[in-house]
């Protein structure tokens, strides 16, 4: 499979398709759900959410010239804001130049946790290191799958926190949760040994739950980007010390590489709320919110970068198995195991921020952005799909490029 496709973002959606059934060898089931209005029912939606009346789609784009650790990779993309895909594909363009991305992804550990309250024995850290064989045999009793493969919950510790009305003890399981994300295992796991974790620390259970700060499964993605003259180079660097040291910044930076990693994530289906908390988390973990990645310049005069985020995702349980465009996205990324999916979704964030920092330090953000929003300003303005994009080209020559004009062309 190739994701470099020359002229892709220049093709009609049919052109697009072919591409990307010869690509990604999709068969016409997947051509057809790609071309349903959101991929489900009613039905499958009524039995995914309570209360349902409808289903809301969002865009979903094929980001193009990813590589990522030696594989080529066509990238699915589900994201309403204007010029996310085609910043990814500038961004993965330029790092393909020199190889790619290099990701590693760290184990795919889930901590649980069992808050236990009242009056917690003084010496409940020790009875729960004794008591540990029966906590995990609980915790694992929950699920003969994990057992089977040589994974499930690993170990137990202890911790107390000071909370404003006294002192409490969190204890953790480790849970090796395989191929999936692992929400519902942990919590399972939690609820069955909560029993024992009473039992030996004299205190009373509360919370059992995981934690979505999923430190244990963070993804490393470096790359070298080609194609830049020395000066903006340099200027990128200056931008990224700008996000690096000052808050207001790191919050817009972080937010554009969450573009990247968010817009991948939900078009396989997983989790973006627990993935976006544990992100920003993790750029606060120094005591201040910073970036999320780190640039540098190489000895060649290249400009390289980094990213490190925890990505709790996985390729197996959620709706991977059940939403019909989720299991083409798989296919079309040939998305087989968690750790490779977290790569690929860590290599989207870094381009991201590549392409959104080279348009800061260029042309200006809006430049790129707001030619492709266009279009949008003109079918709010009131135009048809038919009139939209004649609309939207005269705006751009005049170099203006908004909702009012679009109504003054409109009416004329």
């Amino acid at each position: 499979m190739g994701s470099s496709i020359p002229a892709f973002y220049q093709k009609d959606r049919r052109g697009r398709l072919d591409a990307l059934r010869a690509a990604a060898g999709l068969d016409d089931e997947d051509i057809a759900t790609l071309e349903s209005a959101g991929g489900i029912t009613f039905g499958e939606a009524d039995a995914m959410i309570e209360n349902a009346v409808g289903t809301f789609s969002s865009p979903l784009g094929i980001a193009t010239n990813f590589v990522v650790n030696g594989s080529d990779v066509l990238v699915p993309m589900v994201i309403e804001e204007s010029s996310v895909v085609a910043a990814a594909s500038k961004g993965a363009k330029a790092a393909r130049a020199a190889g790619g991305f290099v990701a590693e992804a760290g184990a795919p550990h889930v901590i649980g946790q069992i808050q236990v309250v009242g009056a917690v024995a003084g010496d409940a850290e020790s009875r729960v290191a004794a008591g540990t064989q029966r906590i995990l045999d609980a915790a694992n009793a929950k699920s003969r799958t994990l057992a089977a493969m040589g994974r499930g919950a690993r170990s137990v510790s202890c911790r107390r926190i000071t909370a404003d009305d006294g002192e409490q003890l969190v204890v953790e399981l480790v849970v090796d949760s395989g191929e999936a994300m692992g929400a519902n295992i942990t919590n399972s796991m939690c609820e069955a040994a909560a029993p024992i974790v009473e039992e030996l620390t004299g205190g009373r259970v509360l919370l059992r739950i995981l934690s979505n700060y999923s430190e244990q499964r963070t993804v490393r993605v470096t790359a070298t980007f080609r194609g830049n003259d020395a000066s903006t180079v340099d200027d990128m660097l200056l931008a990224y010390q700008l996000a690096k040291h000052d808050t207001y910044r790191a919050v817009t930076h972080n937010k554009g590489i969450m573009n990247g990693i968010v817009a991948v994530a939900s078009a396989m289906g997983q989790d973006v709320r627990a993935i976006e908390a544990a992100a920003h988390a993790y750029a606060s973990r120094g005591g201040s919110y910073s970036s999320l990645t780190a640039w540098s310049k190489n000895a060649d005069g290249n400009l390289a970068g980094s990213l490190e985020v925890p990505l709790g995702v996985g390729t197996v349980g959620g709706i991977s198995k059940i939403h019909p465009t989720v299991r083409v996205c798989a296919k079309i990324m040939h998305a087989t195991s968690a750790s490779g999916l977290a790569c690929i979704i860590g290599s989207a964030g870094l381009a991201q921020n590549y392409a959104a920092m080279h348009a800061l330090v260029t042309t200006g953000i809006q430049a790129g952005h707001m030619r492709l929003h266009a279009k949008n300003l003109a079918i709010a303005a009131g135009a048809t799909l038919g009139q939209a994009s004649d609309i939207a080209e005269q705006m751009i020559r005049e170099s203006d490029i908004s909702e009012a004009r679009a109504r003054q062309i409109l009416g004329s």
